[in-house]
């Protein structure tokens, strides 16, 4: 049966260069964002590429449509093999002494809530396959914290800790869990354009990455199951 991987928050950055890496693997293709328009381009530019493609609009802030968006998506393709979750969005950060409940609970479903709604709707199916992958995608303050980066990132912090958790729970029963924190810009993401075109600003200085480097790392992270997570770039030795 043909593979299909979901690509939750799938942009034409990092989200094209994930979907064009698994299709060159033979994967289908569900790609899943806020608005149509950009998805039916990059359906289009997939489908000139040789992968099948579909897209899919909700706002992944909605826990309660996830669902039916999982069942839309299997109506479509069948079933879901890779489930990738990389809602990047350019969130403003800011300072943990300036975050107050009402601002971190705006984030709360996004970062944390959905993406664990989506693994409780895919998992089941991939344990009973005995095959799978989950894949997180998350900024690099939740391993290195820095002053001044907060906002959304404790609940990205605790996406982590659940995706972490579920890698020991079910690495033996032939589902990968995992995640990937970059540590730089991506580039042409919307955080790229973001602080590009001056709406965002940087406590750190940050080095910027071709989308197509974390889309291997990706597949190498499903292909080898070998690691937990990782940070890419790599820090330079001896700071952050």
């Amino acid at each position: 049966m043909d593979r299909t991987i979901a690509l939750f928050g799938a942009g034409g950055g990092m989200g094209q260069a994930v979907a064009r890496r698994f299709g060159r693997e033979g994967y289908r293709v569900a790609l899943v964002a806020r608005r149509r328009e950009p998805l039916d381009e990059l359906v289009a530019t997939l489908a000139a590429e040789g992968i099948e493609a579909a897209g899919f609009t909700t706002d992944l802030r909605r826990t309660e449509d996830v669902p039916a968006l999982v069942a839309e998506i299997r109506e479509r393709f069948g079933r879901i093999d890779v489930l990738n979750y990389a809602p990047f969005t350019p969130a403003a950060l800011t300072t943990a002494a300036d975050l107050d409940a009402a601002e971190l609970r705006e984030w709360t479903n996004l970062y944390l809530l959905t993406p664990v709604e989506l693994v409780n709707q895919v998992l089941p199916e991939m344990l009973e396959r005995g095959d799978g992958g989950i894949l997180f995608v998350y900024g690099s303050s939740v391993i290195i914290p820095a002053a001044g980066v907060s906002g959304p990132v404790p609940l990205m912090a605790a996406a982590r800790n659940y995706i972490l958790t579920l890698h020991e729970e079910v690495a033996g029963r032939g589902v990968y869990a995992g995640g990937l924190a970059v540590r730089a810009l991506i580039a042409r993401s919307q955080t790229d354009q973001a602080v590009q075109g001056g709406e965002l600003k940087l406590t750190m200085e940050l080095p910027t990455v071709e989308p197509d480097e974390l889309a291997d790392l990706e597949w190498q992270l499903m292909r080898t199951r070998d690691r937990a997570d990782v940070l890419y770039p790599a820090p330079p030795r001896g700071g952050a």
